[in-house]
């Protein structure tokens, strides 16, 4: 890996990340497709066409099905989904906190039962590199805890420790796998994660543990799940500065627009959620003028793209009141279109932000978006 900061502009920095499966140019939106798709019937052609760098699936649900043996029998996710660029494979370890009534955390791993069948499952520092060493992903996640974020103190300093521990197993676990002459992708990277909840002291003192590491990259997870946006906020200020600034850095399940924006001031690279494909899904689409829901009535006659100058599929091609006749006819393509254009929305925001920072003018370009966003049609 090769990790190039191209341009600062204050703390946000634009960068370029050259991997064995292509660059990747930051900052940047990783678009979700758990189960090694995008909800909403979006192939990965379609994410080569709305400018889409890196896909991320998730390590637990490949492994519950189709199982991780079948798609490294077949090649690997890149030839399993059909996917020439990046893929970022999550560890597992967020499912250790929405799949909390469904599991138990020891010292060796976390034993889940299944969420489809029941089944035992057990999951560990070295059973997830190998999972996803079975993947063959471009980027694996190191398998933490994900404690809520409003956890009392004394329970997030041992989780904290705990995965601290299961880092550096990860680390030896993948390190081994790499050097295996049959593994699918002897070049996986591997990032660490950064938790702590919302205490700052917490996650300073582990940021300066894991960065002793000397890993591909770092991330801050556990944010997002619970806390206000301004303590999200205040833990990006305090630790994105302790974690190595010639690494790539990455906020995982973050977030809505306004989230990137204020972390990309922040210094951070890397960007996840689930939100554009969600709310496509459910009608409600991204503009620079506001969120629209387009089931309300009053696009029933609106012969609009959802937003004109928009060159995604969706806009270039149909109108308003057509989408919003297809949900209401409860026709697949209308959710299709919906998660295109937001996903769109994301690229492409993105390519502005890399484009306002290597011209230094974030804050102004920042402020135009958000006030944009805010205003509304």
């Amino acid at each position: 890996m090769e990790y190039q900061v191209l341009s600062r502009d204050g703390r946000a920095r634009r960068a370029r990340m050259k991997t064995v499966h292509g660059v990747i140019e930051t900052p940047v939106f990783m678009n979700v497709g758990t189960v090694a798709a995008i909800k909403g019937a979006v192939s990965t052609d379609d994410l080569r066409a709305i400018g889409t760098q890196v896909e991320l699936s998730n390590t637990y649900h490949l492994h519950v099905r189709p199982g991780d043996g079948i798609v490294r029998r077949m090649g690997g996710l890149h030839r399993f989904m059909n996917w020439d660029r990046p893929i970022l494979t999550d560890s597992g370890g967020f499912q250790v906190f929405s799949l909390a009534g469904l599991r138990k955390i020891k010292e060796e791993g976390v034993y889940f039962q299944s969420h489809i069948d029941g089944h035992r499952i057990f999951m560990g520092p070295e059973e997830s590199m190998r999972i996803q060493s079975n993947l063959g992903s471009t980027i694996a996640m190191a398998f933490d805890e994900c404690p809520p974020s409003l956890a009392d103190r004394a329970y997030v300093e041992q989780s904290v420790e705990r995965t601290t521990r299961w880092l550096a197993r990860c680390r030896d676990e993948l390190s081994r796998l790499n050097a295996l002459p049959d593994t699918i992708n002897r070049e996986q990277l591997l990032f660490g994660i950064n938790q702590g909840a919302v205490y700052e002291d917490i996650r300073v003192r582990h940021a300066r543990a894991i960065r002793e590491l000397d890993l591909d990259g770092y991330a801050v997870g556990g944010l997002a799940v619970g806390e206000s946006h301004e303590e999200m906020y205040r833990i990006l200020d305090a630790v994105v500065p302790e974690l190595p600034q010639e690494k790539p850095i990455y906020l995982m399940g973050v977030g809505t627009p306004a989230n990137i924006l204020e972390a990309v001031e922040r210094g951070v690279d890397f960007f996840d959620c689930v939100y554009p494909s969600r709310n496509g899904r459910h009608s409600h689409v991204y503009t620079n003028h506001g969120k629209l829901n387009l089931l309300n009535a009053k696009y029933e006659l609106d012969p609009r793209p959802i937003e004109e100058g928009c060159g995604c599929p969706a806009c270039r091609s149909y109108s308003r009141a057509y989408i919003r006749h297809l949900f209401k006819a409860k026709e697949m393509l209308g959710m299709r279109l919906c998660v295109l254009h937001n996903l769109y929305f994301y690229n492409k925001m993105m390519e502005e932000i890399r484009n306002a920072i290597e011209q230094h003018r974030y804050a102004e370009y920042k402020a135009q978006k958000l006030a944009g966003m805010a205003a509304g049609e």
